[in-house]
């Protein structure tokens, strides 16, 4: 970047430059006096108190007290003594839904059916010329209500517009009357294959699981471009401003990406993207012959393909080896058959596509775990194939992750999220390798940790600290849920830097501050190796930095 035009872009973000020097070969920037960490590929904390950064946003050098500092730089940050820490890879997230999410009725806060239904009608009577009314986060087992909420009761509360209100999870879609009539939904409709209609005395219930959804969402107005932009840069905002400097956007469909083309063209792509399409036909349509390079200066690239085997705990779609305990006539929902997945990863892999495949039951993790071994008989090479949740694993399966090295890519918030709704779900007797960290570490295997954002919060702080204890924001359970498959706060903070960017090909350039890597990091108000963990998951990011330079000044 011109040395002038990031001078400019300091001064209007308020802070210090520094006289320029006359020797353009000398176009460096100082970060001076702060309380510098970061992690080593060994899983050890580096310490320093000053970075130099070169004109292309790269880290050029870590120094400490005793280190000589440069005579002559372009311009100079003083830190103030506070705490530097490189910016967080979300492993796991959906950027447009979060975009989107913030754009539409939120239901997640919600704490009962009235309170939604509430919700529900306030928003729509504050757009009154909203064609339909969008949004999600809603959470039955949040709600305490025992059951799917219905079409009946969101019609008490909207009885003459479309409403569709996607689950927390995005597996499972709620609607009104008006809605499925708009859809041309009918009793005669049926489920496809890998969804399920929930159906009250045999009539539908207004809930569509997994891709059941499409029978209603098919009839929802398209997003336009214009709006598609809007939600991208309200998405950016929102990961800036909670640390994240690089996220794998899991599910990336065309029209996402010329989204994301759109903002790299404009130089408003602030975030680090790292795309997996949504199935394969986006894969091609988007990379055609094989994964895109590193646009815009290791901005955005599209890495592989997401595949989805089985669908959410919480909706009962995840694919279980023995029936569920709380609803004894399933074992959930199979998205693929065995041979459409090994076809649909053979298809990706032999063009150099990562494959990311969606498991959350223990059935769906072992037959991923299957395929992969029957994959690698063929594909060689440096494949790292991923595993997404992996939230629900027969113990005897988790060394299969090391054997295979496939990645664990899994969100510790859905531990605390989930925590009495697998109980509910599993039994008490089938809990052990759920959401189990510790071990799959144990076992040599690799975990890649983010956030499932907009299911859970983009606040990667959150994470770390129930990595750290298996408790939630109230310190319930004490003393954590299943203690054992707690993590150390170095191996937490691995799951979120390095081995976040490695399961996505690129510890070359990001996650971690060292010489030759992308100067993306954070100030923030606090030490994650010193602070209680109720300090940690309230830390306060107060900058962040992308490519050495400022992209959100908390005011």
């Amino acid at each position: 970047m011109n040395r002038l035009v990031r001078a400019m872009t300091l001064v209007v973000a308020g802070l210090s430059i520094a006289t320029f020097g006359a020797d353009p070969l000398k176009a460096d920037s100082l970060i001076e006096n702060v309380n510098g960490m970061t992690m080593t590929k060994q899983g050890t904390v580096q310490r320093f108190n000053a970075m130099l950064i070169d004109d292309d946003g790269r880290v050029k050098q870590l120094l400490n007290r005793r280190d000589k500092r440069p005579k002559q730089v372009d311009f100079q940050f003083d830190g103030k003594g506070q705490t530097l820490i490189p910016g967080f890879v979300d492993a796991h997230g959906h950027v447009m839904g979060l975009g989107f999410g913030a754009l539409t009725l939120d239901l997640s806060d919600t704490n009962s059916l009235a309170e939604a239904l509430a919700a529900i009608k306030a928003y729509a009577e504050q757009y009154p010329n909203r064609q339909w009314i969008l949004g999600g986060g809603w959470n039955q087992e949040k709600w305490g209500l025992g059951r799917f909420p219905t079409a009946a009761e969101l019609d008490a509360a909207i009885p003459d517009r479309p409403v569709w209100l996607e689950r927390v999870d995005g597996h499972a879609g709620w609607a009104n009357s008006a809605a499925m009539k708009a859809a041309s939904f009918s009793t005669k409709s049926k489920a496809p294959l890998g969804g399920e209609i929930i159906k009250i005395d045999g009539k539908p219930s207004g809930i569509f699981v997994d891709k059941a959804s499409t029978l209603i969402a098919s009839a929802i107005p398209v997003p336009r471009p214009i709006e598609r932009d809007l939600a991208l840069a309200k998405a950016q905002e929102i990961l800036l401003a909670n640390g994240v400097t690089t996220i794998a956007d899991m599910g990336t469909t065309m029209q996402d990406w010329q989204s994301f083309r759109r903002a790299g063209d404009k130089g408003q792509l602030n975030i680090r993207i790292i795309s997996y399409a949504a199935e394969i036909d986006n894969m091609i349509a988007i990379g055609g012959p094989g994964p895109s390079p590193w646009l815009y200066n290791d901005r955005l690239k599209l890495a592989g393909v997401k595949l989805y085997l089985d669908g959410a705990l919480g909706s009962r779609g995840a694919w279980l080896k023995q029936p569920y305990a709380d609803k004894p006539d399933t074992e959930g929902l199979a998205l693929l058959t065995l041979a459409q997945l090994k076809n649909k990863m053979s298809r990706a892999a032999m063009d150099g596509f990562q494959v990311a495949v969606h498991a959350i039951g223990d059935r769906a993790n072992a037959e991923t775990l299957s395929a992969i071994e029957e994959m690698q008989g063929t594909f060689s090479g440096d494949r790292r194939w991923r595993v997404e949740h992996a939230q629900i694993v027969t113990p005897s399966d988790i060394a299969r992750f090391a054997k295979t090295g496939a990645i664990a890519s899994m969100q510790p918030v859905h531990q605390t999220s989930d925590r009495l709704m697998a109980e509910n779900r599993l039994g008490p007797n089938r809990l052990i390798g759920a959401y189990a960290w510790r071990s799959i570490l144990d076992s040599g295997g690799r975990l890649a940790f983010g956030t499932d954002v907009p299911v859970e919060s983009s606040d990667p702080f959150a994470g770390f600290a129930a990595a750290i204890t298996r408790e939630d924001a109230s310190g319930q359970p004490f003393a954590g849920w299943m203690p054992e498959e707690r993590l150390s706060r170095e191996q937490a903070w691995k799951g979120y830097s390095i081995d976040a960017a490695y399961a996505a090909f690129a510890e070359d350039r990001i996650g971690s501050l060292e010489p030759g890597k992308q100067a993306d990091f954070l100030i923030v108000d606090g030490d994650l190796m010193l602070d209680t963990p109720s300090v940690v998951r309230n830390q306060k990011v107060l900058q962040t930095w992308v490519g050495g330079r400022p992209v959100f000044v908390n005011k």
